[in-house]
C-alpha cells in the first residue's frame, strides 16, 4: 500500500512538472491536495519543490494556484486531526517546522507568497493567507525577518485588514498576532501603518465586549503591539486611542447576562489597560496614560463597574486589580478614588468595601490579594491618604455611636483576627500606610486598644508585640515582624517605645539564639532584622538599652557572625526573589503569601547598614556619634545661612521691584515737569510780546503796518490762506478740464452703441453698456454736485478773507491819539486782546475747513479714477463685442454659400432621377420646397441623401 501511494505521488508529480495543458496540471495539483492531509510525509517530500514552482510560473490561473496553496498548507500546517490519528504531538511538530524550514530556505518563497496576497481573487488571498499564518507559527523569528527585510512586506499584510471579506480579514488579525510577536521592529511598522485606527474600529462595529471571537483577536493584537513597547504606547496616547476604550466598559444593567465570550472579551480589555499603566513601564509614561484615562472617564467608568452588583468574580477582580494600577502614584487619580462611594444605603467609601472583602475569610483569595494590591496602590506616593488612613485609628476620630465603620478600624480587626491571612493582609496594607512617612509612624504611637473589658487599654505596638509572642502561625508572625520593622525603620521614637517594653529585646534574643527547624528560621532572621533596625536607629535615649549595651548582648547571647547568618536568612529564602520582582501580590496559594514587594526594598536596604553597625566597636560609634553631631550642626548651619539668603533674596527682589517702581514714577516726573517748563516759556513769550505789543501803543506808531504787527501771525495766516485758495481755483480747473474730456468721452461711446446689433448677444451687450453708461453718469453728476459745493466754500473763504482785511483795517485805525489817558489805554488793550484771541479762533477754523476740503477733493480723485479705469473696461469689452459680431458676420455668410451650394446640388440630383426613371415622392419635393422657407436645412439634406 505504502508503494503504491508513492508511486501516484511520483506520477501526479510528473504530471504537474511534465504536462504542457494547464487542465492536466490542474487537476494533478487538486490530486495531491487530496492525499496531503493523509500522506503528509509523502507529499511533502515529494511534492513541494513541483509546488513552488506552479506558484511561480502559473499566476495566472487563480485555481491552480488556490490548490497548490492549499497542500503547501495541509503539509506545513500542525492541525488536531493529525495529532489524533497520529497519536504523537512532536512529532507532528517537527514535521512541521521541519517542512518549514525547507521551504523558506529559499527567501523568494516567502517574498512569492508577499506577493500573492496582492491578488484579490479569495481563492488566491485566503489560502496564501493560512499558509502565511503557519509559516510564522512553526518558525516565527526567521519568517518575520524574511519579511521585515522584503519592500513593503508589512504594507501588504496590513491591507487584509481592509478586506470587505470578513473570512480573510478575520485571518488577517490572526497573521498578524503572529507576526507582531516578540518583534519590536515589526509591532512598530505596523502601528505607525495605522493598526491602532483599523482594529478599533473593527471592535466596534463587532460591538465591543459583546462581539465574538473576532473582538478577543483584535484585542490579543493590540497588546502584541504595545505590551514592552514604549514607543508604541506613547503614539497611542498620543494618538487619543485611550479615548476610544471608554466605550468597552460600558457593561449594561445586571440582567443583561454575562457570556462566556464576553467575559474573555472584558479580560483581555482590562488587561490591555494595564498594559498603559504597568508599574514596568517608564514612570513619565505611565503618570501621562494614567492622566489621559482620568481626563476621558475612563477611570470613573472602571470604578462603576468595581461598585455594581452582578459582576462575575473574576471580571471584579482583574477590575480590582486594574484600578490599582491606573490610580498607583499618581495623586488626581488617587485623591478620585478616596471620593468614591459604593451604592449602599448609607453610601460608603469604595476603600472600606473593598478592605472588607480583605478580612473576609470566605471570599476568594485572588479577589482578597487584589483588594491588597489597591490599597497597596491607593497609598503609594500618597502621603495624604497615608495620612487619612492613620487618622481613622486615632482616638480623636473614632466614631463613638458605631454606627460606621472606619478602614483603621478593619484592619485592626483583620490584624488580630483568627485567620492567618487576614493577619497577614491587614499588617502589609498598613506597613504601606507607614511607608516613608515619619510622621504617620509617630502619629501610630498614640493608638491604644481596648483588649479586654475592665483591663487597661494598650498601645497597638505592644499588642502586636504581645501576638508575636505567644506564638501564633508563620504567616502571622511573618506579617507582624514586617510591620514592625516597617514601622521602627527611619523612625527613633518609635524604637524607644519599643525598648521600653522590657520583655521585648529577651523575646528577639531568644528567638535569634534558638536552633530550630527550617520553618522558624524565616521568623528567626527577621527577629534579628528587628532587632538589627532597634540598634541602627537607636538614639541611645535608654540607658538600659543603648547600642553598645545591645551590641554586647548580642555577642554574649547569640554570636556576630551567628546573628548575621540569622539575617542572611531573609533574602536567601525562595518566596523572597519572587516577590521582590513586581509590586503586585500574585500568589499560587495563601502558604506562599510571605513576603511583601516594598518589604524586600526595604530588606536589601538596610541588610548591609546593620551588619556594619554590629562589627563597629564602641569607639567607632562614639566617632560616628561624634562626626553626625558634627554633620548635624553643620546641616544645622548651612541651613541657618540658606534661610538667611532666601530672606535676602526676597528683600532684594521687593528692593529691586521698589527701584523700578520709582524709576517709571521718576520719568513720568521729569514728562510732565518738561512739558510745564515748555508752558511756562509759551506763556513767557506771549507775555513778552503783549509788553512789546502795548510799548509801541504807547509810543504812538499806529500805522496799518503797525496793526499788522500788534496781531502777530496776521499776516502770515492771511498770506498762506490767499496761497491755499489760488491751489483750490487752479485744482477746480484742472477737475473741469478732465470732466469735459469724461463728457466727450461717454458722447463717442454713445455714438459708437447708436448702431444697431446683428444678432442677439450684440444687443445684449449694448444694453448691459447702457446701463453701465447710465451709472457713469450718475457718477459724474456727484461728481460735478460735489464741485459745486466745494466753489461754494472758495467762494464763502474769499468773502471771509475780505471780512478779516477789514477788520485789520479798522483795527489800524482803532490806534489812541496822543495824549489819551492810560485808563482808556487799558481799555483798548484789552479790546484788542479780545480781538486777537477772536482772529485767532476763526484762523483755526479757517484751517480746519481748508483740511476738510482737501479730503474731499482727494476723495473727487479718486472716484474720477475709479470711473477712469470703468470706461477703460467697457471700451475693452465694446471692442471684443465688435470682432465678435464681425467673426458671427463671416460665419453666417459662409453658412449662407453653403447651403446655396447644397440646394443646388440636391436639385440637380432629383433631376437627374427623373431621367434616369427613379420615381421622386411628393413629400420630397414639399421638403424640399420647405428648404427655403424654415431655417432647419441640415435635417432635410439629411432625409434627402438618405432616399438616395
Amino acid at each position: 500500500m505504502q508503494f503504491y501511494i508513492h508511486s501516484l505521488i511520483q506520477k501526479l508529480c510528473d504530471r504537474v512538472a511534465s504536462s504542457t495543458l494547464l487542465d492536466d496540471r490542474r487537476n494533478a495539483v487538486r490530486a495531491l491536495k487530496s492525499l496531503s492531509k493523509k500522506y503528509r510525509l509523502e507529499v511533502g517530500i515529494q511534492a513541494m519543490e513541483h509546488l513552488i514552482h506552479v506558484l511561480q510560473t502559473d499566476r495566472s490561473d487563480s485555481e491552480i494556484i488556490g490548490y497548490a496553496l492549499d497542500t503547501l498548507y495541509n503539509i506545513i500546517s500542525n492541525d488536531e486531526e493529525e495529532e489524533v490519528e497520529e497519536n504523537s504531538t512532536r512529532q507532528s511538530e517537527d514535521l512541521g517546522s521541519q517542512f518549514t524550514e525547507i521551504f523558506i530556505k529559499q527567501q523568494e518563497n516567502v517574498t512569492l507568497l508577499l506577493s500573492l496576497l496582492e491578488e484579490f481573487d479569495f481563492h488566491v488571498r485566503w489560502p496564501a493567507v493560512k499558509l502565511l499564518t503557519s509559516l510564522l507559527k512553526q518558525l516565527g523569528p526567521q519568517v518575520q525577518q524574511i519579511i521585515l527585510v522584503s519592500p513593503m512586506g508589512v504594507s501588504r499584510l496590513m491591507d487584509l485588514l481592509a478586506d470587505s471579506r470578513e473570512v480573510i480579514r478575520n485571518d488577517g488579525v490572526l497573521l498578524l498576532q503572529a507576526l507582531t510577536r516578540s518583534n519590536g521592529a515589526i509591532q512598530k511598522i505596523v502601528a505607525f501603518e495605522n493598526a491602532f485606527e483599523r482594529l478599533l474600529d473593527i471592535i466596534t462595529e463587532e460591538g465591543n465586549s459583546d462581539g465574538g471571537i473576532v473582538v478577543e483577536d483584535c484585542l490579543i493584537l493590540l497588546q502584541n503591539l504595545l505590551k514592552n513597547n514604549n514607543s508604541n504606547q506613547n503614539f497611542f496616547k498620543e494618538g487619543s486611542y485611550i479615548q476610544r476604550m471608554k466605550p468597552w466598559f460600558h457593561v449594561g444593567d445586571e440582567n443583561s447576562g454575562w457570556s462566556a465570550q464576553k467575559v474573555t472579551n472584558l479580560h483581555v480589555m482590562l488587561q490591555l489597560v494595564r498594559v498603559l499603566v504597568s508599574p514596568t513601564n517608564p514612570p513619565g509614561a505611565t503618570s501621562s496614560c494614567q492622566k489621559a484615562m482620568f481626563q476621558c472617564g475612563l477611570l470613573q467608568q472602571l470604578c462603576t463597574i468595581l461598585m455594581a452588583t452582578g459582576v462575575p468574580a473574576d471580571i471584579l477582580t482583574e477590575t480590582i486589580n486594574t484600578v490599582s494600577e491606573v490610580i498607583r502614584g499618581y495623586q488626581v487619580n488617587q485623591d478620585y478614588f478616596a471620593s468614591v462611594n459604593a451604592p449602599s444605603n448609607p453610601p460608603r467609601p469604595a476603600i472600606v468595601v473593598l478592605l472588607m472583602s480583605m478580612v473576609n475569610e470566605r471570599q476568594p483569595f485572588v479577589l482578597r490579594c487584589a483588594v491588597l494590591y489597591c490599597f497597596q496602590c491607593f497609598l503609594y506616593k500618597n502621603q495624604k491618604g497615608q495620612g487619612e488612613i492613620v487618622s481613622t485609628l486615632l482616638p480623636s476620630t473614632i466614631d463613638a455611636t458605631g454606627n460606621s465603620v472606619s478602614a483603621g478600624q478593619l484592619l485592626c480587626g483583620g490584624l488580630f483576627s483568627t485567620d492567618s491571612l487576614s493577619n497577614w493582609c491587614a499588617a502589609v496594607a498598613l506597613a504601606h500606610a507607614l511607608q516613608e512617612n515619619a510622621t504617620q509612624k509617630e502619629q501610630l504611637l498614640r493608638v491604644q486598644l481596648a483588649t479586654s473589658i475592665g483591663n487597661p487599654p494598650v498601645s497597638l505596638l505592644q499588642q502586636c508585640t504581645n501576638i508575636l509572642s505567644q506564638g501564633s502561625k508563620i504567616q502571622t508572625r511573618v506579617g507582624l515582624l514586617m510591620l514592625l520593622c516597617t514601622w521602627l525603620s527611619n523612625c527613633p521614637i518609635a524604637v524607644t517605645h519599643f525598648l521600653h517594653n522590657s520583655a521585648n529585646v529577651p523575646f528577639l534574643t531568644g528567638q535569634i539564639a534558638e536552633n530550630l527547624g527550617e520553618e522558624e528560621q524565616l521568623v528567626q532572621g527577621l527577629c534579628a532584622l528587628l532587632l538589627g533596625i532597634s540598634i541602627y536607629f537607636n538614639d541611645n535615649s535608654l540607658e538600659s538599652y543603648m547600642k553598645e549595651k545591645l551590641k554586647q548582648l548580642i555577642e554574649k547571647r547569640i554570636g556576630k557572625e551567628n546573628f548575621i547568618e540569622k539575617l542572611g536568612f531573609i533574602s536567601k529564602h525562595e518566596l523572597y526573589s519572587r516577590a521582590s520582582q513586581k509590586p503586585q501580590p500574585n500568589f499560587p496559594s495563601p502558604e506562599y503569601m510571605i513576603f511583601d514587594h516594598e518589604f524586600t526594598k526595604l530588606v536589601k536596604e538596610l541588610e548591609g547598614v546593620i551588619t556594619k553597625a554590629i562589627y563597629k566597636s564602641s569607639e567607632e560609634d562614639k566617632k560616628e556619634e561624634e562626626v553626625k553631631k558634627t554633620l548635624e550642626q553643620h546641616d544645622s548651619i548651612v541651613t541657618h545661612y540658606k534661610n538667611m539668603i532666601r530672606e535676602q533674596d526676597l528683600q532684594l527682589e521687593e528692593l529691586k521691584q521698589q527701584i523700578s517702581t520709582l524709576k517709571c514714577q521718576n520719568e513720568q516726573l521729569q514728562t510732565a515737569v518738561t512739558q510745564q517748563v515748555s508752558q511756562i516759556q509759551q506763556h513767557k513769550d506771549q507775555y513778552n510780546l503783549l509788553k512789546v505789543q502795548l510799548g509801541k501803543d504807547n509810543q504812538h506808531q499806529g500805522s496799518y503796518s503797525d496793526g499788522a504787527q500788534v496781531n502777530g501771525i496776521q499776516p502770515e495766516e492771511v498770506g498762506r490762506l490767499r496761497e491755499e485758495i489760488e491751489e483750490l481755483k487752479s485744482n477746480q480747473k484742472l477737475l473741469q478740464s478732465q470732466l469735459a474730456e469724461k463728457d466727450s468721452l461717454i458722447e463717442n461711446l454713445k455714438s459708437s452703441q447708436a448702431s444697431p446689433g446683428t444678432n442677439e448677444q450684440s444687443s445684449a451687450t449694448a444694453s448691459r453698456d447702457s446701463e453701465q453708461i447710465a451709472e457713469l453718469k450718475q457718477e459724474l453728476a456727484t461728481l460735478k454736485s460735489q464741485l459745486n459745493s466745494q466753489s461754494v466754500e472758495i467762494t464763502k473763504l474769499q468773502t471771509e478773507k475780505q471780512e478779516l482785511l477789514q477788520k485789520t483795517e479798522t483795527f489800524a485805525k482803532s490806534v489812541p491819539a496822543p495824549g489819551e489817558s492810560e485808563a482808556g489805554m487799558a481799555a483798548k488793550t484789552t479790546d484788542v486782546e479780545g480781538r486777537l484771541s477772536a482772529l485767532l479762533q476763526e484762523t483755526k477754523e479757517l484751517k480746519n475747513e481748508i483740511k476738510a476740503l482737501s479730503e474731499e477733493r482727494t476723495a473727487i480723485k479718486e472716484q474720477l479714477d475709479a470711473s477712469n479705469s470703468t470706461i477703460a473696461i467697457l471700451q475693452n469689452e465694446k471692442n471684443k463685442l465688435e470682432m465678435d459680431v464681425t467673426d458671427s458676420k463671416k460665419e453666417q455668410d459662409d453658412l449662407l454659400v453653403l447651403l446655396a451650394d447644397q440646394d443646388q446640388k440636391i436639385f440637380s440630383l432629383k433631376n437627374k432621377l427623373k431621367e434616369l426613371g427613379h420615381p421622386v415622392e411628393e413629400e420630397d419635393e414639399l421638403e424640399s420646397g420647405d428648404q427655403d422657407d424654415e431655417e432647419d436645412e441640415d435635417e432635410d439634406d439629411g432625409k434627402d441623401q438618405s432616399h438616395i
